[in-house]
């Protein structure tokens, strides 16, 4: 008699504490996707009801709540539509900095990068999608050189 209480309690307890555990699954609200530069162009702020998209890491940011920094002539605007990844960890807004390329960055600038990248955009915008640079050839075929490894502070998780 004792051992089939014991077993009760047990199996009451362990559905109880498993239903406090149980993950809140939500599924994206938009589905993610690859984005070349002429796709990404298209999403700079310049058209009214126009999603504003800005890239940082390869890793495409829907920006449309900050319309006051990044919409058409908002002190931002350059960034957007683009991958702007050499320009945020310079805190540039000059125009040959508004590159994807991260080659002769200072180890100050990627911390910086790093710092805006997860404490500003993965923290207030949600991600829409790549761009393919990041993972295809000019020709659009896969890039298998391409090495998360060879990218200063590229981490394949960055996005998650």
């Amino acid at each position: 008699m004792a051992t089939t209480q014991v077993w009760v309690l047990f199996v009451l307890l362990s559905v109880s504490l498993a239903e406090e555990v149980k993950l809140n699954y939500k599924p994206a609200t938009k589905p993610v996707r690859l984005f070349t530069e002429e796709e990404l162009q298209r999403y700079d702020g310049s058209e009214e009801g126009q999603p504003i998209y800005m890239a940082i890491k390869g890793v495409v940011f829907d920006v449309s709540k900050g319309k006051e920094f990044y919409g058409k002539d908002a002190s931002y605007n350059a960034l957007v539509g683009k991958d702007s990844t050499r320009a945020v960890a310079k805190m540039s807004l000059n125009p040959a900095d508004l590159t994807s390329d991260t080659a002769g960055l200072t180890e100050e600038q990627l911390q910086a990068l790093d710092s805006v990248f997860e404490g500003t955009y993965k923290a207030k915008y949600p991600i829409v999608g790549y761009t393919a640079a990041r993972l295809l050839n000019a020709d659009g075929s896969p890039n298998k050189d391409f090495r998360p490894e060879d990218q200063p502070r590229f981490q394949t998780r960055d996005e998650f």
